[in-house]
């Protein structure tokens, strides 16, 4: 079935909603900016998306495009733009995303696309921003972007080839991929000032030879023209006619250019002329060449000729016919709460049952360019097949069909149809272990000795009262856990529930839960605690983001430990990522060294060295990239121990007794207050009022 949007909350709920722990200052702002514009915020009202995010959504939501399509936290504000700014040009993004372009590629890319540059035709998947770039002004521009649109020149060696194509030199001198951007650089000086470059223009000759002998040639160039000059002879004298033709926009365009010389009489035959020679023999504009010869514009490109573009076909696209935007989120409670119990968790399929038609891209309508020769028309892009797991094709090869009875999810541009166990009974000590490859719904209850183990979710319709739960991905337990300290729940995603007490929880999302008792938790996310009633009492709970609850402790002075930034989850995973960071130094170390060992001992034949080097400079750049995006995820992991970033909000009371360590410092509450936000500020725990 095609899922039908939900009907936008009420007043009173959206209120609460804002209320909630999880959002921050600016995105409360991003939300109340929609409400007051008369938008539905509900399409971004979702706490893992930070305010730069919303604010490209609300901005897309505002212009009537269809936001679905980039309302993903996964994509980075930067990205959503993009993606946003598409829409007002009719382009479609989708390929290139799941290609692996982000953020200012895809501007470029864009901006090609806007200016209907063909530009599929030369990006490979290894490109970046700079070559993109370069790619696209050369393709403005009208220029040959064959001669470099090719990942094996960086984007310093595509700017001297492509200045080369604009002056009209012959770049072939110095396309080697082989020769720096600095050698590059002295080879096209000297072609542009006429200089024969056979010399010099040679591997074996580094930058600074080459420099050296092109100012040798020009000195000797300069001592000719001198000499020359010395015989009286007057050039201008002998020009009688001037008149320039520029063809840009890939042949699409030709202008005309008559310079302002003493004495120029360039005639409208004079233009027709040279069009003919140029072989200019479609568009032709008489009306604008009478113009310009009539009234002498000089010094003015004029547009005399233009083509037919070529007008791309459609792009493909899939139809869903399951839900993709299930919400994730429990709807709010009247106290602030929100409801774990009546929230729709997962989406079930049937076996044979259609997820998605892929409708193929369409051809174009060919166009002609001023020469008359025909510009074929671009096929929209083809989106890729749908990645995933647990379904299949069907024989007409655009039909996608469920693989088996089970849970369907749509995650990162990734279809997941994965068992789905449905116990309809409470799992206890007699039902034994249940390990499932995949997930699991327990329609009952879980008592001491239920133990499940699932790669995805579990979700428990009632409650927890002991037993042990390990989870792939998230495990919600609707109506709570109670225990004696018999409760252990662990999951690499969320852990959600109407309350847990004397709960053992270990997750690597955030924490969710109406209130908490005498738990001893430990996440890489956060300890969120919603509702007026809302209330995290005795227990030890290490949170890596952050904790957000109404009441914190109670009058009774029940000791409550809170440690908020660093914990043996966060302490694990640093030290995984200093370990692999080593290792690939250490690689690229090893690699360096034998690529200076190739240039100190260079083979005599060239195409062997040429490719010794290509294949070593890869593997490089693999590893260059492999440590940038380790790099940004020991970022990312830094981040979440910013002391600006991490904090202790308490929305209603903080009672005497409660212990905040935060990035190890600690701070006990000497007495009771109320509203506050304990940060750390200069190595001490500050308490301040909200």
């Amino acid at each position: 079935m095609i899922m039908q949007k939900n009907p936008t909350s009420s007043h009173n709920a959206e209120f609460a909603m804002m209320e909630n722990a999880e959002y921050m200052k600016e995105q409360r702002q991003e939300i109340f900016l929609g409400k007051e514009e008369g938008l539905d915020v509900s399409l971004y009202s979702n706490p893992e998306l930070n305010w730069l995010q919303m604010e490209q959504i609300r901005m897309g939501i505002k212009d009537k495009v269809d936001v679905t399509a980039y309302a993903d936290p996964s994509y980075s504000y930067e990205t959503m733009k993009q993606i946003r700014l598409s829409f007002y040009s009719s382009n479609d993004l989708s390929g290139y995303l799941d290609r692996g372009f982000v953020d200012d590629e895809l501007e470029q890319i864009r901006l090609a696309l806007e200016e209907g540059l063909p530009i599929e035709t030369w990006l490979t998947d290894d490109m970046y921003v700079q070559q993109i770039y370069e790619i696209r002004i050369g393709m403005y521009e009208g220029l040959d972007v064959s001669v470099y649109a090719d990942s094996k020149y960086n984007w310093m060696q595509m700017r001297e080839i492509r200045l080369g194509l604009e002056k009209k030199l012959k770049v072939s001198f110095y396309t080697n991929s082989l020769f720096s951007h600095w050698q590059m650089q002295e080879i096209r000086l000297g072609l542009e000032a006429g200089l024969d470059v056979t010399p010099y223009a040679r591997l074996l000759f580094s930058a600074s030879d080459m420099k050296e002998k092109r100012q040798n040639l020009m000195k000797e160039k300069t001592k000719r023209h001198a000499e020359s000059e010395k015989q009286g002879i007057d050039i201008q004298s002998y020009v009688k006619k001037e008149f320039s033709i520029f063809v840009e926009d890939n042949g699409n365009k030709a202008f005309g250019f008559i310079p302002w010389i003493p004495g120029n009489m360039v005639t409208a035959e004079d233009i027709y002329d040279a069009l003919e020679k140029r072989g200019i023999v479609v568009g032709i504009n008489q009306e604008a060449i009478t113009d310009m010869i009539k009234k002498r514009r000089m010094n003015e490109k004029i547009l005399i000729a233009e083509g037919t573009p070529a007008e791309a076909g459609e792009n493909g696209w899939y139809e869903f016919f399951v839900r993709l935007d299930l919400p994730r989120i429990p709807a709010p409670l009247p106290d602030g709460g929100v409801d774990y119990v009546n929230i729709e968790a997962f989406e079930m399929v049937d076996e044979g049952e259609k997820i998605a038609v892929y409708h193929p891209a369409q051809k174009g309508v060919d166009g002609q360019n001023v020469f008359g020769e025909v510009l074929h028309a671009n096929k929209g892009i083809e989106k890729k097949p749908l990645k995933g797991q647990g379904f299949t094709i069907a024989p007409d090869g655009v039909t996608y069909l469920s693989r088996l009875n089970g849970k369907f999810e749509y995650l990162n541009g990734r279809i997941i149809i994965s068992n789905m166990i449905v116990v309809r009974e409470d799992v206890t000590a007699v039902t034994g272990k249940l390990e499932v490859d995949g997930s699991v719904h327990v329609i009952g209850s879980v008592y001491s000795g239920g133990y499940i183990s699932a790669t995805g979710d579990i979700i428990i319709e009632h409650n927890v009262q002991a037993g042990r739960l390990i989870a792939g991905g998230n495990i919600m337990i609707k109506k709570g856990s109670c225990s004696k300290n018999d409760c252990f729940i662990e999951a690499k995603g969320e852990v959600s529930g109407s309350f847990f007490e004397a709960a053992n929880i270990e997750a690597g999302g955030n924490v969710r839960a109406n209130y908490i008792m005498n738990s001893n938790i430990n996440t890489m996310g956060k300890v969120i605690v919603s509702g007026s009633k809302g209330m995290l009492l005795g227990g030890k709970a290490c949170a890596v983001m952050g904790v957000d609850t109404f009441n914190l402790g109670n009058k009774s002075h029940i000791k409550t430990y809170l440690e908020v930034g660093r914990n043996k989850l966060y302490d694990k995973k640093q030290a995984m990522f200093t370990e692999k960071r080593e290792q690939i130094l250490s690689e690229l170390s090893m690699l360096e060294e034998k690529w200076h060992k190739i240039l100190q001992e260079f083979p005599p034949d060239k195409e062997q060295a040429e490719t010794l080097i290509k294949k070593l400079n890869a593997t490089i750049v693999a590893k260059d990239h492999e440590l940038a995006d380790l790099d940004a995820d020991i970022s990312k992991l830094t981040n979440l121990t910013d002391q600006d970033m991490k904090a202790v909000y308490v929305r209603g009371n903080a009672y005497e007794g409660s212990i905040i360590e935060i990035n190890t410092f600690k701070y006990m509450l000497p007495a009771n207050v109320s509203r506050v936000i304990f940060k750390l500020r200069n190595k001490n725990v500050v308490m301040v009022k909200l």
